[in-house]
């Protein structure tokens, strides 16, 4: 498992396989956040697959799937609403963790400086320095 914090409360992983939803559990997290599309590629873990062994450990799920590429208004305001409601820790995953640190760059733009948003991206392996760029000229 390769788990990166951006925060106490929120952390980004690449795809997750079931059967280490026990050992996220152990490690504390309460939520499990997926924002990869079924399908996306070979082999991969549907996301009912996912929230039935994460259920079966008593974590919260929820699905805002992102076709790389292609974020939605609705959803980012899908993926902003599970930070809020989502007990926490929460861990989101997608194919690498990128994606899922760009949504929460995206979510948190404005509420956090964006040097500390660059620090914290950084810090777990994702340049989101090109994203912060084009949030700081809308």
């Amino acid at each position: 498992m390769d788990i990166r914090p951006l925060t106490d409360d929120f952390a980004v992983a690449p795809q997750i396989d079931p059967s280490e939803l026990p050992q996220i559990k152990a490690a504390g997290y309460a939520s499990i956040l997926c924002n990869r599309p079924d399908g996306e590629e070979p082999g991969q873990p549907n996301f009912a697959t996912i929230e039935a062994a994460a259920k079966a450990e008593g974590l919260e799920v929820a699905w805002v799937p992102i076709v790389s590429g292609m974020v939605t208004p609705e959803a980012l305001t899908d993926f902003a609403s599970a930070l809020e409601d989502m007990p926490k820790p929460i861990l989101a995953y997608c194919r690498s963790g990128t994606r899922c640190t760009m949504l929460w760059t995206i979510a948190r733009h404005g509420t956090l400086p964006d040097t500390e948003l660059q620090a914290r991206t950084a810090q777990a392996g994702y340049d989101m320095s090109g994203l912060l760029r084009q949030l700081q000229g809308r």
